[in-house]
């Protein structure tokens, strides 16, 4: 019986692997921008969101084929977001997973249209999960489910307050408002379009929303955390970019020792919402407890 590690390695290939059939064809008058899409997708990554969806869906008792579109929109619709954090209107960033960011290497006219490109794209490919299933009804709330995840309501609002509010002492609200919306709607989108396609009822799906607003939660104050103690060529990309940004963190809000706390005790409530949940929780109790407390 393999280890944690060893599942972990061959579940993130099996998901690139999904993922990557998926990617459109670089071809015709628009390979460029189809090229600067792919790039910024095999960059790299965990392929954590798409995991994530994978392993709710199986542990409802999904077998099918129609979480395969799901999970390379998710990645695309993540992707996208990071394209567009690194523009130089937003982080200015040059680097992301080790590489040149895409508008380094594609020039900042293509890395925005790859972003618009892979955001659209991603309906265009969750939409083949119509022929793949026998529940059309199940498809289409798991679409509206990412569109509303990923909009205004979602990512691209959070996104919004922490580009106008970027430079100013933030309060709690406000952070609290940014973190579930910005990285917390993204990691939510998948757990529970995964057990949307299972078919798992309505009280349980909201049980797997809250396990993972824990985690996005979390996630983003680790992130906080690792860009105040890590290196470049760990995390594959600047560190301390958010005091360059002059941007408010839960850190600087709080200090490094309530941030690290309050990592655990996140990770813990989202280990025990998912124990009240049917199905193995074995790998996604330690993917879990993986992604609060990352290292890179």
């Amino acid at each position: 019986m393999m280890n944690f590690d060893e599942w972990l390695k061959e579940a993130s290939a099996e998901v690139d692997e999904t993922v990557c059939q998926y990617l459109p064809a670089e071809e015709g008058y628009q390979k460029t921008v189809t090229a600067a899409m792919n790039y910024s997708v095999k960059a790299g990554g965990k392929r954590l969101r798409p995991l994530l969806l994978r392993e709710v869906y199986r542990m409802f008792g999904g077998s099918g084929q129609e979480a395969e579109p799901f999970m390379a929109a998710i990645e695309m619709i993540h992707t996208f977001s990071l394209i567009h954090d690194d523009l130089p209107c937003m982080d200015n960033d040059r680097f992301r997973r080790g590489l040149p960011t895409a508008w380094v290497a594609y020039g900042y006219d293509m890395a925005v249209l790859a972003g618009d490109g892979l955001a659209i794209y991603a309906f265009e490919t969750a939409a083949k999960a119509f022929s793949m299933t026998e529940y059309p009804e199940r498809a289409a709330a798991a679409i509206a489910l990412l569109a509303q995840k990923s909009g205004v309501y979602g990512m691209i609002g959070g996104q919004t307050a922490d580009v106008e509010l970027t430079g100013k002492t933030l309060d709690t609200q406000q952070l609290d408002f940014i973190y579930r919306l910005k990285t917390g709607a993204l990691l939510e989108a998948p757990a529970m379009i995964g057990a949307i396609l299972a078919g798992a009822p309505d009280e349980q799906v909201r049980v797997v929303e809250r396990m993972a607003a824990c985690v996005g939660y979390a996630f983003q104050i680790q992130d906080d955390i690792l860009d105040l103690t890590s290196t470049q060529e760990v995390l594959g990309k600047p560190v301390l970019s958010d005091e360059k940004n002059h941007k408010t963190t839960y850190v600087s809000l709080y200090g490094m020792e309530k941030a690290r706390q309050d990592v655990e005790a996140l990770s813990a409530e989202a280990v025990g919402l998912l124990e009240t949940l049917p199905g193995d929780h074995a790998n996604l109790r330690q993917l879990i407890q993986m992604l609060v407390t990352r290292q890179k």
